[in-house]
């Protein structure tokens, strides 16, 4: 596979890990109805605040569970007088990249800069997205050669699914203007380009066993998005199978693992070749408790189809006149008409946004817009939930000062209807709650930041331990749950924490606050006082608070 280099790169493959986890701060609700303190917690989001940070926020509550993405983002055309800045060299990021890149940040062209930009920030969408979920990306022709490389190196380039061309202007170009271009791009990628419909019908032809007898024995560690199992509501106890050991306890929900899993056998390939064939659309399927695992190889005679889609857009053209989508003309009319004044220069319609929400299948899906500007994706989520019933939500980030001005106060007109006259536009109903970025969970000396609430902790330390979303229980909870998590597949999660004392694990302790019935449990706590042999023999791992909570 054709790999992209350029400057900077080596600093910023891996820089989302390095992002500080910063909490979201609720400032208001809204709904037609008007504002509210307290949240609506609807799940309709609007946040205000980089989108690099926002975006790693969202990952406890909302990793995986992202079904449709999209964005738009800037095109790095050079020009500096749009409202949505369309430069790299904008205040925020050159800041960024100086931090992030180093000194090489001086010598960037305007090609790596825009690189150095958008990678951490497809890392994180890509770990938001759902097992079955779609990103689209508009883009043009400054940018896509380069977007459609990096995006086969994140997203796998067998999870192409295609380029839709939209025809962005009715004034077509001229000789005389031969700068002028009608079409741009929607680059359309899959998180998982198989179909666990396909799969799961699938009879035992055309697939081969994983494991070879002869191998040396190997670890390997399996994401639970790349695993097919033809069951589901099973639960594996970690332990010997067949021909494997099984390090986790997992459970099978939809025919996937609840968590990423580790297992030891005599394999065909090592880790770094079952990575690359999952990159190329090699599918591993699970089809019996004995855990016995087989792959699929996609060929010419073997197209893992898939069933997300609608088929037949993916030819075609994008035009008013052959799928009803408006050009930037028409969506500057648009926002003309809610605003009363002019206010972007190359706006996207809604219908453009609403075509591709409507190509995914899902009534109730999850919407994330990570470059939201004007808000056109929240607009097109509340027209096309009040033209067919659907329940779909939307999550829109936005980095600039107009967050409130703009993009909140579209959506507020869009919920309680805008224009006047003929123009006139029936709301949509609706609502929505504002956040903007808070401080980081970590202080600069890497300790737990006091001033952080302890539910945001909870909840944080809750997703490390068991990446799923954090609900609190409903028993169990002394100091009005403050010490029991929760339990998560056999295993009581308990965080002991005083951010004004030195909280310690002790028989006191023990018998005080651990009262759920668990197989395993996982303490966290300042200090531990109860001797090595008697927490082996109680099941029982202490972490030391702030050391061991895990940082992503």
């Amino acid at each position: 596979m054709p790999t992209l280099h350029w400057i900077g790169k080596d600093k910023i493959i891996n820089h989302h890990q390095d992002v500080p986890y910063k909490v979201l701060n609720h400032q208001y609700g809204f709904s037609n109805k008007g504002k509210t303190e307290t949240p609506i917690d609807s799940g309709n989001l609007i946040i205000n605040g980089d989108n690099l940070e926002a975006l790693k926020s969202l990952l406890p509550k909302y990793e995986g569970k992202v079904n449709c993405i999209y964005i738009d983002p800037p095109y790095n055309t050079g020009n500096e007088g749009w409202v949505y800045n369309d430069n790299t060299n904008s205040p925020q990021i050159k800041k960024w990249l100086g931090k992030v890149v180093g000194k090489e940040s001086e010598d960037l062209t305007r090609h790596d800069k825009w690189l150095c930009m958008m990678y951490p920030r497809l890392k994180l969408l890509h770990k938001l997205l759902a097992k079955d979920g779609v990103i689209f990306i508009s883009i043009d022709d400054h940018e896509l050669s380069h977007l459609k490389i990096m995006m086969d190196e994140i997203f796998g380039p067998y999870n192409f699914v295609d380029y839709f061309c939209w025809t962005k202007t009715s004034t077509p170009p001229s000789l005389a203007n031969k700068s002028r271009k009608t079409v741009e791009y929607v680059l359309c990628f899959e998180k998982r380009k198989t179909s666990t419909k396909y799969v799961a019908e699938l009879g035992d032809g055309g697939d081969a066993p994983l494991l070879n007898s002869g191998n040396p024995l190997a670890k390997i560690k399996f994401r639970s998005e790349d695993v097919f199992f033809k069951m589901s509501d099973v639960t594996f106890p970690a332990g010997q199978y067949d021909k494997c050991y099984l390090h986790q306890n997992i459970t099978i929900k939809n025919g996937y693992s609840n968590i990423d899993f580790e297992l030891t056998g005599t394999f065909k390939w090592i880790q770094k070749t079952i990575n690359l064939e999952i990159s190329q659309g090699t599918t591993f399927v699970i089809k019996s408790d004995k855990f016995s695992m087989r792959f699929l190889r996609t060929t010419d005679s073997y197209k893992a189809p898939t069933n997300l889609l609608k088929e037949k857009y993916f030819t075609t053209t994008l035009d008013k006149k052959n799928e009803g989508i408006e050009t930037n003309e028409g969506a500057k009319k648009d926002l003309e008409n809610i605003f009363g004044k002019y206010m972007f220069d190359y706006p996207k319609p809604t219908s453009l946004v609403s075509f591709f929400i409507n190509l995914i299948e899902n009534p109730n899906s999850i919407i994330l817009d990570s470059f939201a500007g004007s808000g056109t994706t929240a607009h097109a989520v509340l027209n096309l939930n009040k033209q067919d019933g659907g329940n779909r939500k939307f999550i829109l980030i936005e980095m600039e000062n107009y967050a409130e001005t703009i993009t909140a106060e579209r959506v507020k007109r869009v919920i309680n209807g805008y224009g006047e006259d003929s123009k006139a536009v029936e709301g949509t109903g609706g609502n929505f709650d504002y956040y903007t970025l808070g401080e980081p969970l970590f202080d600069d000396n890497n300790n737990l930041n006091e001033n952080i609430p302890i539910e945001k902790i909870q909840e944080y330390v809750w997703f490390t331990e068991t990446r799923s979303a954090y609900s609190p229980p409903l028993e169990g909870c002394p100091k009005d749950g403050v010490v029991f998590l929760g339990n998560h597949n056999d295993t009581g999660y308990y965080f002991i924490y005083d951010k004004d004392n030195l909280t310690t694990l002790d028989y006191d302790s023990l018998a005080a606050y651990v009262q759920q019935k668990a197989e395993r449990y996982i303490i966290y706590a300042d200090n531990c006082l109860l001797p090595e042999t008697f927490l082996r023999e109680k099941n029982i791992e202490f972490k030391k608070i702030p050391r061991d909570i895990t940082r992503f």
